[in-house]
Formats: C-alpha cells, structure tokens, sequence
C-alpha cells in the first residue's frame, strides 16, 4: 500500500502533486513524452504548480513541447524549463538528446519515462527493431543508462534515501506476452518459439497471428510492457542500496493521442477493454505516486502500481532471471554494456 490509501482511480495528478509537493520543489525532473493533450502534459503542469528547481520536456517534436512549455509558462512563470528534442525510435537521436540533456543539469532527481507508440502496422525503427519493442523498451533503456550518472548524483546528495526515481509507464497490457528473447522482431509464428516466450492464452481468446502472418499488434505492445516492468525491477535490484528506485506503473483506460496509429477496428477493441475511463488528469496520478510517494523508498519490493496503489503484475512480469537477461539482451541491442553498480558507461 502506498502512504495514501484514500488514493483511488478517481485521484488526480493535481492533487498527489499538492499532496507531496515537498518532494518536488528544488528537485530537478526529467519527463520523456510531452506534448498537448497527453499524460505528460498532465504530469508536468502538476509537477511545475509545486515549484521544481528544473523541468525538462523532452519529445519527438520541438513544437509539440513548445507548447507545452508555453502553457506551463502561463500558469507557471518561475519554473525552469529546459527542452530537449528525442526519437526513441533512433539510438543516435537517443544519445544525441541523453548529451544535451546531461549538459543541461546537474542532476537528476526524479524520470519520468512516459513516451511510447501504440502500432497496427509491424513497422520497425531506424535500427531495424519492431517499432513497439524498440521505442517503448530499448530506447527508454538507452537513455536511461546514458542519464544515469546524473541520477545516481541525485541520490547521493538526497537527505532522504529512496527519493530519487525513475517511472516507467506500462500497461496492464504487459499481460498479454513475456518477452520473445528468441523473437523480439516477430518473425516467427508462436508455435515456432519456445512455450514460455509465447503469448497468453485464455479460452475464447487468441493472441495468436492469422495463417501466413506472424505479427500481432497488442502482442508487440504487451512485450514492449513487460519490458518496461522488468527494467523497473532490475534497477531497484541493483540501485536500491544507492537510493535509486524505480517503479512501473498502469496509468488505467485513457483516451490520448497514442492510439492515432490504430484503425477504427483496433480503436474498438481498445474501447471495450477499460471499465472506468479517466480523465488526463486522472491517468496522470499514479505516475506521480510512484514518483513522489515517501512510502515507496523504503520498500526496494514494490516495482508495479496501478490506480495509485501498489499492485502485483504479471509472473512473466516480476521474474529477476527474466529481468537480467532482458538487460543482458538490450544491451546487446544497444551495443553498451551498463554498470548499474556506479552508473558508469563501459
């Protein structure tokens, strides 16, 4: 449970802002995925109406930010914003914003890794990855490494051990697959890979591919989701002791941009899947529970919270062997091998 159990689906961005708004002033907080009209729009105007010493938005597109910067600015006047261009779907615009963004601050206080892509299509990124494993995981993984140093700055000079975080937006999608390590592209059929990389299976329901095909859209989504728990789960492992933790978590059923990609049948099924659907600033309030909860540094066990509660994902989801060969793996992509131990770049 987190420190509030009064925190529901119904609870706001504004009001866990206001609620821990000692955890954000003179902090310096990096969001990944700002644009209009989106979860981290929301996240950044309840994170900058508590005083943050720094504000970094960082998107694909200048002009999107820009006009998040200038709303914030409106309400906002004294908060310091830095704005930072990021293709996550390109490792050389990843390290190109990473260097920008580390000479921008002096440390880093609390990410917020919130961009992700939502495909119909199998596309793939600049580096040949299935566009939803590559933008969603590696290059979230990627830049987080590369912003690390400048992480572990900010946990060293916290007075309160725990406080400095890194939050990786899932979904409870994450359910449908573990990680293909045999076949992250998607190439293969499910039956030609091995039975605990395939996806879930519930009678009446198939996740499998039509006859021919080999690509299956909520299937990528939901491995680019376990991925983002599984890192969750290995920094905590492995930072914790130095007051680094991170934590996934479930925004819940929202209606924002990221489903532009999709048809009107996808975006149909996707309507049938939320029971309660929440307002932007609604989606907004977990993210910022695990970012500024006080309750949640001292429990290194809490990787996954959904409606502003500590919830329990997926098996597939939660395996430290599984998250150490996920790590292995992106940093094979990558080709960057991390020390989680000092955050140094080998």
């Amino acid at each position: 449970m987190t420190s509030n159990s009064d925190f529901s689906k119904e609870t706001g961005a504004t009001e866990v802002a206001k609620a821990y708004g000692h955890g954000v002033r003179d902090k310096t907080v990096v969001i990944i995925g700002v644009s209009p009209q989106s979860l981290g729009e929301s996240m950044a105007l309840a994170l900058a109406s508590q005083s943050p010493s720094q504000l970094v938005l960082a998107s694909r597109t200048m002009l999107k930010i820009k006009a998040v910067a200038t709303k914030i600015k409106a309400k906002y006047p004294d908060v310091q914003l830095e704005l930072v261009e990021v293709d996550l779907a390109s490792l050389e615009s990843v390290r190109e914003a990473a260097a920008e963004i580390n000479k921008a601050v002096e440390k880093i206080d609390i990410l917020i890794n919130n961009a992700a892509v939502v495909m119909q299509a199998h596309a793939y990124t600049k580096e040949g990855l299935e566009l939803q494993f590559g933008t969603n995981h590696i290059g979230i993984f990627l830049l987080t490494n590369l912003l690390m140093p400048k992480i572990l700055q900010a946990a060293q000079q916290s007075q309160c051990k725990g406080s400095t975080r890194i939050v990786n937006l899932t979904s409870a999608g994450h359910i449908i697959s573990p990680i293909r390590y045999s076949d992250y592209n998607f190439a293969k059929r499910p039956e030609d890979i091995p039975e605990d990389e395939r996806p879930m299976s519930r009678p009446g329901v198939s996740f499998d591919p039509p006859p021919g095909k080999t690509y299956v859209p909520f299937v990528a989504y939901g491995q680019s989701k376990t991925a983002n728990i599984l890192m969750s789960l290995s920094i905590s492992e492995n930072l914790a002791s130095q007051g680094v933790r991170s934590i996934a978590t479930h925004p819940g059923s929202i209606w924002t941009d990221l489903s532009r990609n999709l048809d009107e049948e996808y975006t149909d099924l996707i309507s049938k899947t939320g029971s309660f659907w929440k307002t932007l600033d609604q989606g907004s309030a977990t993210t910022l529970v695990a970012a500024l909860d006080p309750k949640l540094g001292e429990d290194r066990s809490v990787i996954y919270l959904s409606d502003c509660q500590v919830a329990e994902p997926a098996a597939h989801a939660s395996d430290p062997v599984a998250a150490e060969r996920l790590w292995k793996l992106s940093e094979e992509i990558v080709g960057q091998k991390f020390d989680l131990g000092s955050g140094s770049r080998l």
